[in-house]
């Protein structure tokens, strides 16, 4: 079990410095690789936790949008009243 957690110690390593783009293109790239067919199980179990990963920080990403979107409008409601 060592070599999975390691495997995923690399798999997400910098992903929580990527921007949304970053994050997004990485994850398009990773699921064509993965598509394409990993030559060992355990290059293909890395891709997926990375794939994993990636999704993960996008939808960080986008929740934060959603609240900062949520939070303006709730203050332009506020100052119509």
């Amino acid at each position: 079990m060592e070599a999975m957690t390691g495997t995923n110690d690399a798999a997400t390593a910098g992903i929580d410095d990527l921007s949304f783009e970053q994050a997004r293109d990485e994850l398009g790239r990773v699921v064509a690789e993965l598509e394409q067919g990993a030559p060992t199980l355990e290059q293909s179990l890395a891709l997926w936790e990375r794939g994993e990963a990636l999704a993960a920080r996008c939808e960080q990403w986008l929740m934060g949008a959603k609240q900062r979107l949520d939070a303006a409008r709730d203050a332009a409601e506020g100052g119509e009243a």
